[in-house]
């Protein structure tokens, strides 16, 4: 263990900070470059707040302190970062701008605090004061280190780039743009500014644990590692050294595909994979307890991972491919990925994973899955009963137990099946997230599959209005409130929209809003749901019942929701 005597800490402005006595590395556990816009542009709106537009010299302006960083160093220049990527990183950037944006001389003594000029006497080459991770240093030296990267910038304008480089990108076209709006000298005074007077605590730790506790402990402006993150330490940490890079670069590659966030949430679909019930404790410790990854490193990443990652960006993304017709697979995937919660993901993913190859067995498993979860949304199952019902599933899936048996986990009981249908005949407009879902999902049987709802708006409209004008057609047809109250909200007064509500509209006497609300610009209705309102010529009780009752028989075949009397 590293001794507190090993571990220093100075104040040093960014003039000490990126000379010859450092030379920064992001080491390969550390996550992508993740600031995007909002955290870079927050920083130089401070750092000309802060600067302020008095002509005072910059040696009198107050000091401005960047908070900390933490890096694993001895006594040789080199330092690995294990916090403070996000602020070295934006700085380089900004000050790789202004350089873009100021005369040769001003320009040249700038390169200085990028690179470290090599020494023929020393035989050392020039370099980077900051290398970034393998994976994203070559776009950063060639778009931002490099005097002439940023001319060519502008030709960057893939929107598929990995979070890292569209990150660096948008950064420095937001710095070049508000940098633009200041006058020259006001661009070289910044930059005096932030070589001079602004500070970074410099914490030089000896080892990996060491850097680790003391960033733990520390509250700056950085974003901190997150448990995937750290995790990727330890898990690349126990493999051999001369296999370190290959699997370093598989797991880049998982978390490209799947973008941060995705990648992040993965793991947690993982860990319940494995402990198949409610966790207890944050992701970083069940991780380890659960799923112990650092025991076979090469075997999780390989057998387990890699895998799982696959099937998560399949079943997310609708993109199921296969000899079969995948199209009735996918059609499944995209109404879970409308569903409320993302419970049902974990049994997904495992299923998935385990039959990629059986196509018939994939659509029956999916089929039951959707059935089950818009069940539990539209009943509104509690978390816990949730979590255990998909443990249960989970477990079913591990030992190839009768899946499609009577008593599976799969299956709704009798019981869910009358709640299900109960509130699929109360008042369900009041049921949260279920009315768009339960109404899209009819339409789509309705309209025989052959529509998909890429519509920017899709919203939920009443035909007989909550709040009917008096002396209308409407209260002619439903004279009392009691009457009204027993139909308004029922899944026989629904209809979707391809529009915003209008609450004017919505109003409307019945042939008036078919005519004008009802319909698209072009006089045909989106929905076939709301094309057999259209066909109506009023609109009573009697319809809306009849309705109901037609409404409810479909969904009950879509989802078996008949029980045996």
């Amino acid at each position: 263990m590293s001794r507190v005597e090993d571990i220093h800490g100075a104040e040093k402005s960014i003039e000490k900070v990126f000379s010859d006595d450092f030379a920064f590395t992001i080491p390969h556990y550390q996550r992508p470059y993740s600031w995007i816009t909002e955290h870079a542009g927050e920083l130089l709106d401070d750092l000309l707040n802060y600067m302020g537009n008095g002509s005072e010299p910059i040696e009198e302006i107050n000091p401005y302190f960047l908070g900390s960083i933490v890096l694993i160093k001895g006594n040789s220049p080199d330092a690995q970062v294990v916090d403070g990527q996000q602020r070295l990183t934006t700085l380089a950037i900004l000050l790789a701008i202004i350089r873009h944006m100021t005369p040769s001389k001003f320009s040249e003594g700038l390169t200085t605090f990028l690179y470290e000029k090599g020494n023929v006497v020393k035989g050392t080459p020039d370099r980077s004061r900051l290398t970034m991770r393998e994976r994203d240093h070559d776009f950063f030296q060639k778009y931002i280190l490099d005097e002439d990267g940023l001319g060519k910038l502008d030709g960057v304008i893939e929107t598929k780039l990995p979070d890292a480089k569209r990150n660096i990108r948008d950064n420095a076209k937001h710095f070049q743009k508000k940098l633009n709006e200041l006058l020259q000298l006001q661009r070289e005074r910044l930059a005096r500014f932030i070589i001079k007077r602004c500070f970074l605590i410099v914490v030089s730790t000896p080892d990996l644990d060491a850097a680790y506790r003391v960033f733990s402990i520390l509250n700056d402006r950085g974003m901190d590692l997150s448990p995937t993150d750290i995790l990727k330490a330890e898990i690349i940490g126990e493999i051999a050294d001369s296999d370190q890079e290959q699997y370093t670069k598989k797991w880049e590659d998982i978390e490209d595909m799947l973008g941060r966030d995705a990648f992040q949430d993965l793991f947690a679909h993982i860990r319940m994979i494995y402990r198949k019930s409610k966790p207890r404790e944050n992701l970083l410790k069940g991780f380890r307890e659960y799923v112990n990854p650092t025991k076979d490193p090469i075997k999780f990443i390989d057998n387990t991972l890699y895998p799982l990652a696959g099937a998560y960006s399949d079943i997310v993304n609708s993109s199921y491919q296969n000899t079969d017709d995948a199209k009735t697979l996918n059609s499944l995937l995209r109404w879970l990925n409308k569903i409320d919660n993302f419970d049902w993901l974990p049994p997904a993913i495992l299923c998935y994973s385990k039959y990629q190859s059986n196509h018939e067995m994939l659509v029956r498993f999916f089929t039951d899955l959707e059935r089950l979860a818009a069940g539990m949304m539209i009943y509104r199952a509690h978390i816990n009963t949730r979590l255990e019902r998909y443990g249960r599933l989970l477990t079913a899936i591990e030992n190839d137990e009768g899946l499609f048996a009577s008593n599976s986990a799969l299956h709704l009981t009798s019981t869910e099946k009358k709640s299900i249908r109960d509130q699929l005949n109360g008042d369900i407009y009041h049921i949260r997230n279920v009315p768009r879902y339960v109404l899209l999902r009819l339409d789509s049987v309705l309209s025989e599959e052959t529509v998909f709802y890429d519509y920017s708006i899709i919203s939920v409209e009443h035909v007989l209005p909550q709040n009917p004008p008096n002396n209308s057609v409407w209260t002619k047809w439903f004279p009392s409130t009691e009457i009204r109250e027993r139909y308004t909200h029922r899944l026989g007064n629904l209809v979707l929209l391809s529009r915003r509500k209008n609450s004017q509209a919505r109003n409307y006497d019945f042939k008036q809003k078919k005519k004008k609300y009802f319909k698209s610009r072009d006089g045909i209705s989106r929905f076939a749901l709301t094309t057999q309102v259209l066909n109506e010529e009023e609109w009573t009780p009697d319809i809306i019942k009849s309705r109901q009752k037609k409404l409810i028989g479909k969904l009950t075949e879509i989802w078996h929701l008949q029980t045996v009397s």
